[in-house]
C-alpha cells in the first residue's frame, strides 16, 4: 500500500501547542482535488497543505491549501508553516543558524518566503503576492453587531469603522471598542452568510479587532470567524492580517516609510499566536507588505489513503 508522509506544525508561535495547527502532506502527487478535500476534512484543521513539485523549476514547490470545506487561493499560516517545513527538510544536519529563500507556487501566484533559524527556533516571512484592495460593503453596523452578538455602540473605536478588504481572501474588518467586547463576540453563522458578500466564490469572513491588547508589545488584538469554510474560529490568520493592512493604512494613515505591527490572536481559544505585519508606505499607499511568524513541528506520520 502506498503511503504519504505528513507533518503537523504549530504556526505563528515559537512554542508547541499554541498558534495555529497545520497539516502538511509532503507527497501530494497523484491526488485529485476531491481526494485532497476529503483528506483535509479528515484532518479537520483550519488548513491542510498538499505539496507537489513546482511547475517552474526555479521555484521550491507547488502547494494547494484546503480548509475542511473548500480550497483557498492563498493563506498565511500554511505559507509560513510550509516554508519552515521545507527549509527544515533541506537544512544540513547540525546547522544551528541558516537563512533560506523558499518560493511557493500558490493559486494566487508565486509567494517568496525568507526562513531564518537560530537556536532551534524558525521564523518565516513572506511578501504579500497582492497588496490589499477594498471591496464595497452595504451592511449597517447594527446588523454586523447583531451577527457578532454585540451592541451597536461597541462597534468602532477612534476613527476606525467597518471595512472590507482582500489580499487574496476577503475579510470584513470589524473594529470593536475594547478587549472585553472582542472577548464576547460570538458569530451567528446563518446571519453572517446572509449579510456578508462573496468575492468571487469566497464568502467574506469576520475579522474582529481592537487597539487594546493583552501583550504590551502588540499593536492590535484580533479574532477571526469563518464558519462558511468550516472554521468556527481561527487561532491565527495570516491572510486576514494581509487584508487588514488596508484598514491600517486607511484609518491610521501611517507616514511614508516602513512600519511594523505585532498582532495577537487566538487568546480566547487558549492558543495564543503572534503575527508580524510589515507595511512599506510610499506616497500614502502600500508599496509592499510582509507577514511573518514562527513555526514549530509537533508531529509527523503517514497517510494510508
Amino acid at each position: 500500500m502506498a503511503t504519504r508522509r505528513y507533518l503537523l506544525y504549530d504556526v505563528f508561535t515559537r512554542t508547541g501547542l499554541a498558534g495555529n495547527p497545520l497539516a502538511i502532506v509532503l507527497d501530494g502527487e497523484g491526488l485529485d482535488t476531491e481526494r485532497m478535500q476529503a483528506i483535509a476534512a479528515e484532518f479537520n484543521l483550519s488548513e491542510t497543505v498538499f505539496v507537489t513539485p513546482p511547475e517552474n523549476s526555479i521555484h521550491t514547490a507547488r502547494i494547494r491549501i484546503f480548509t475542511p470545506r473548500q480550497e483557498l487561493p492563498f493563506a498565511g499560516h500554511p505559507t509560513v508553516g510550509t516554508a519552515v517545513a521545507l527549509s527544515d527538510r533541506v537544512s544540513e544536519i547540525g546547522q544551528a543558524e541558516r537563512t533560506s529563500i523558499i518560493v511557493l507556487e500558490e493559486n494566487v501566484g508565486p509567494v517568496r518566503c525568507a526562513v531564518s533559524t537560530a537556536n532551534g527556533a524558525a521564523f518565516a516571512e513572506f511578501d504579500l503576492p497582492r497588496t490589499p484592495e477594498p471591496f464595497a460593503l452595504d451592511v449597517p453596523a447594527e446588523v454586523v453587531a447583531a451577527a457578532l452578538g454585540l451592541a451597536h455602540h461597541e462597534i468602532g473605536f477612534e476613527n476606525h469603522a467597518i471595512s472590507g478588504w482582500t489580499a487574496g481572501v476577503p475579510y470584513i474588518c470589524v473594529p470593536v471598542a475594547n478587549l472585553e467586547a472582542a472577548g464576547r463576540a460570538r458569530l451567528d453563522a446563518g446571519l453572517w452568510e446572509e449579510l456578508a458578500p462573496r468575492i468571487g466564490a469566497v464568502l467574506s469572513d469576520a475579522y474582529v479587532y481592537c487597539r487594546e491588547t493583552v501583550n504590551h508589545d502588540c499593536a492590535f488584538h484580533a479574532r477571526m470567524f469563518a464558519p462558511g469554510a468550516g472554521i468556527p474560529e481561527d487561532p491565527a490568520t495570516g491572510s486576514a492580517a494581509a487584508a487588514f493592512a488596508g484598514a491600517v493604512l486607511m484609518y491610521d494613515e501611517p507616514v511614508d516609510g516602513a512600519h511594523r505591527y505585532w498582532i495577537e490572536q487566538g487568546v480566547e481559544m487558549g492558543r495564543p499566536s503572534r503575527i508580524r505585519l510589515e507595511i512599506d508606505v510610499a506616497g500614502g499607499a502600500i508599496e509592499a507588505a510582509r507577514i511573518g511568524g514562527g513555526a514549530v513541528k509537533v508531529a509527523e506520520g503517514r497517510l494510508f489513503v
